[in-house]
């Protein structure tokens, strides 16, 4: 019997499959938790065998599960590939886009890669910065879209594309002393900010032990020892760890990416929009 698939199931399956949660998934494609249970069991029904392991406090796939999130996600990426070729196949243009570092390195060379393989005349400019400049920068005409990152609750405006939940790092082995060591990016930033809010809230003494505007720099000083830092907590680097101490750190509240664009933005910077928050949609 053949057997049909809605898109929809295939994103809510995919969400949970990532997030290891009914509810978390729920979030992420804008469903309530009972909703995407429905959807769940609407396509075990359809495909005949069970996606996730229920038995544990955290869902897991199943073997049948893993191998069908590998053809989810190709459907998912199919169904963007025809609207791309059927859409201005052949759209030109430059577009100059802004991001943090962070999230540059790890969710969007795949992104843009794809991009480009079906709009190959599509020039496009990427820089990293951090949220601050970007949002300068921005305002002063340099960017046509930016990715920032910021608090949920107190900034909005532009399109939100994922949500990050933000945990403490160290490097392998690390003791903690008081008043706790903290590697930071300068003023303003979401995570600087998190933290100290986090610490000043349980009053728990720190101290700053080093500044860096960039990544790399951050990950550097945490890795040589100089204190512990806050992350994303699926951009964990080689060397770092999630913190596991007697110290009981507070739990950080999440941050949040939004993509914001010129009010004016050529059709290329269009398509260019469009497929960022689609494949972030996809996959957070």
């Amino acid at each position: 019997m053949p057997f049909h698939i809605d898109t929809l199931l295939l994103k809510s399956f995919i969400a949970i499959a990532e997030t290891g949660s009914f509810s978390q998934a729920g979030e992420v494609v804008g469903r309530t938790q009972s909703a995407v249970s429905l959807q769940i069991k609407k396509l075990e029904e359809g495909l005949n065998c069970t996606l996730f392991d229920r038995s544990n406090r955290q869902v897991a796939l199943t073997e049948q599960g893993e191998i069908f999130l590998g053809y989810a996600r190709r459907m998912v990426e199919l169904q963007w590939e025809a609207y791309s070729r059927l859409n201005q196949p052949e759209v030109k243009g430059e577009i100059t886009l802004g991001t943090p570092e962070d999230f540059a390195t790890h969710y969007l060379p795949e992104i843009l890669a794809n991009f480009t393989k079906h709009h190959p005349f599509v020039q496009l400019h990427v820089r990293c910065d951090l949220t601050l400049n970007l949002v300068s920068a921005f305002r002063k005409g340099e960017y046509d879209m930016i990715l920032v990152k910021r608090d949920p609750e107190r900034v909005k405006g532009g399109t939100k594309v994922w949500r990050e939940p933000l945990i403490w790092a160290c490097a392998e082995h690390y003791q903690i002393r008081t008043p706790i060591p903290l590697v930071l990016s300068p003023q303003p930033c979401i995570y600087r900010a998190r933290a100290l809010a986090a610490l000043d809230r349980s009053r728990k003494p720190w101290n700053i032990t080093y500044t860096s505007p960039s990544l790399a720099g951050t990950i550097a000083a945490v890795r040589a020892g100089l204190g512990i830092t806050v992350l994303p907590k699926d951009m964990i680097p080689e060397g770092l760890t999630v913190v596991r101490n007697p110290v009981k750190l507070p739990l950080l509240a999440d941050a949040e990416i939004a993509l914001i664009k010129k009010e004016r933005l050529s059709q290329a910077g269009k398509m260019l929009a469009g497929h960022i928050v689609s494949s972030l949609e996809q996959s957070s």
